[in-house]
């Protein structure tokens, strides 16, 4: 058989030619997961490429993800929407200036202010810097510390889409190396069924086994090749999963680094329990949550307080566009009016408003904010404790998933082993006309199970790590 592919640094050749396991022997226990590895040439293997593919071990994965996943950008754009909401609330303390410009037309009626009383004239020219302060807002800084709550939250939370999406792409990068571990399984399946089926033909010629023996390998065959396929798909579709998460567009021509076979240490319940409550992006979410809400409800007390606030105006407000009035002189020929003694009049000045409101009757409506910012502390109390017991059960589920996986695996490696040897002493047995030919499908059986069950005893070990390493913040 002249096709080759690589699982989990052995060939298919190496398979067939008699590796219990179907991949290499486990590294020792306490090298790291993921460790970044090298190639011949000391480049990481994140980067190479061989044959136009691309080889990708699971950092690169992730940073890939991290670069291209939607999930992350939308969360960060909501980070920066709350960051800007902190910098507004911060500017709406400080005094605001204004370029104040407006012209006033009123329909003239043989007067000097035109038809409407309110007007000072027929035109009207308003071209005026107002400077506006509210001077309760530089001592009530509950607007701010809520909006750096709120921006702490949005972080937090985009803490959390970043986790969920690295348990993602861990999820499906072991995927595909489970798939195709079992596309070699199934490979190795096929042979080992092939190699029986020629050996009952050969014995059927010599007239030592019977045409029964010889339909049974056939239909071994035939359901090993159906196995190949299903497993084949299967693999596909596992890197179409990774490759939407890691490629601008969709791109099917990269192989992983399959390193099921190195297995970490589990460290102590107490130390992984510590370090999830202490980079917890969930609990950060939600006790930044509850300070907001309890801020929330100083700031809807705020209306009860008068408002005092102070405006200062510098420009002009005149009939003419101009920074002074001319006035007629006895020698124009007009009537003359005191106003001749002074031959202009100044339009450019300023004035200053000092207001001060205060809430007397709003039917209740303040009272009822309060009762709503005081219901949205209690929710936020009970996200909280709700947050902090649910890490509590990821963590316990987590971890005894992974003590459980990592418990079985010396089972499922033995188990690997004693099957692939109860095939070769199975086969030793029919040659000899002492087995029959149901005894060595079923070993060959029990074989594609006991290393299927070993890859997925791995598989499961290295997911449940990884929801651990996840919860603790270390991916």
């Amino acid at each position: 058989m002249t096709r080759v592919s690589r699982i989990g640094g052995l060939t298919l050749a190496a398979l067939i030619l008699g590796n219990p396991l179907g991949a290499q022997a486990p590294k020792s226990i306490g090298q790291p997961v993921g460790a970044a590895q090298q190639s011949s040439a000391g480049q990481p293997i994140g980067v190479v490429q061989q044959n136009g593919e691309t080889t990708v071990d699971l950092q690169n994965a992730l940073s890939r993800a991290a670069q291209y996943g939607a999930q992350i950008q939308s969360a960060n754009i909501l980070a920066q929407l709350a960051h800007e909401d902190k910098v507004q609330a911060k500017a709406a303390t400080l005094p605001s200036l204004n370029a104040f410009n407006q012209f006033i037309y009123t329909e003239g009626n043989g007067t000097a202010s035109g038809v409407f009383v309110a007007n000072d004239g027929v035109h009207v020219y308003n071209e005026q810097l107002v400077v506006h302060q509210d001077l309760f807002s530089l001592v009530r800084r509950g607007e701010v510390r809520a909006a750096e709550a709120a921006e702490i939250v949005a972080k937090a939370r985009a803490d959390v889409a970043a986790r969920g999406l690295k348990a993602t792409v861990i999820g499906d990068y072991y995927a595909i190396a489970s798939a195709q571990r079992k596309l070699a399984n199934a490979d190795r399946s096929l042979t080992e069924a092939q190699a029986f089926l020629d050996l009952t033909r050969k014995q059927e010629r010599g007239g030592e086994a019977a045409r029964a023996d010889v339909v049974k390998a056939e239909i071994q065959v035939q359901q090993r090749r159906r196995d190949l396929g299903d497993a084949k798909l299967a693999a596909q579709k596992a890197k179409i999963a990774l490759a939407i998460l890691m490629f601008p567009s969709l791109q099917l021509n990269y192989n992983i680094v399959d390193d099921l076979d190195t297995i970490q240490v589990l460290p102590p319940v107490e130390e992984v329990s510590g370090e999830a409550a202490g980079t917890s992006p969930d609990l950060r979410a939600a006790e930044a949550s509850l300070r907001q809400a309890q801020i929330g409800v100083s700031v809807a007390r705020y209306a009860y307080l008068p408002s005092f606030t102070l405006d200062f105006y510098y420009g002009i407000d005149a009939n003419q566009f101009a920074a002074r009035t001319n006035y007629p002189t006895p020698e124009s020929g007009r009537s003359t009016q005191p106003d001749y003694l002074v031959p202009y009049r100044q339009n450019l000045g300023y004035s200053g408003a000092a207001t001060l409101n205060v809430p007397v009757w709003t039917w209740g409506s303040i009272h009822s904010k309060v009762k709503q910012a005081q219901f949205r502390e209690k929710q936020a109390e009970l996200d909280l404790t709700t947050t902090q017991k649910q890490l509590s059960a990821d963590i316990a589920s987590a971890y005894g998933e992974a003590e459980t996986a990592l418990s079985q695996v010396p089972s499922l490696r033995s188990s690997s082993q004693l099957s692939a040897e109860s095939v070769r002493l199975t086969l030793l047995r029919y040659q000899a006309g002492e087995a029959t030919t149901l005894e060595v499908v079923d070993a060959q059986t029990t074989a594609n199970l006991a290393r299927g069950a070993y890859d997925d005893g791995l598989l499961r070990y290295r997911l449940a790590l990884a929801a651990l390493e996840t919860l603790t913040g270390k991916i």
